[in-house]
């Protein structure tokens, strides 16, 4: 396949482009939450520990802007938003959920035991 333009950047095979959408450290985490009920800011924030309030706020607009999510804002003070998967979204789950598996079985070969949550 030949190099391509996409926002001005080239990209030289699809799944670099694809890693471009959702890889990273946070969006993953962020769609494997949303995959199946919708969540605000705060319970996203709350679910996430490690991901500070500027790279939630980025990565959240960069999922939306790209079409992997849907952030609805309600006329209500103070504001509520929430956030849902959209169709995209729920596409790349199927992915993510490939990749989890992967590293789950690749945690147990490098006897790395997985983190309970509290």
């Amino acid at each position: 396949m030949p190099d391509f333009i996409y926002h001005n950047k080239v990209y030289y095979n699809p799944v670099e482009f694809a890693m471009d959408r959702i890889g990273g450290t946070w969006k993953m985490p962020i769609l494997w939450r949303l995959r199946d009920r919708v969540m605000r800011y705060s319970e996203l924030k709350k679910d996430i520990p490690h991901i500070t309030h500027k790279m939630l706020t980025t990565q959240l607009r960069e999922l939306e802007e790209e079409g992997f999510i849907l952030r609805k804002v309600y006329p209500v003070v103070p504001p509520k938003v929430e956030y849902s998967i959209t169709p995209r979204g729920k596409r790349s789950v199927e992915i993510i959920d490939v990749i989890r598996n992967y590293g789950l079985e690749l945690m147990k070969e490098f006897n790395i035991e997985e983190k309970k949550k509290k």
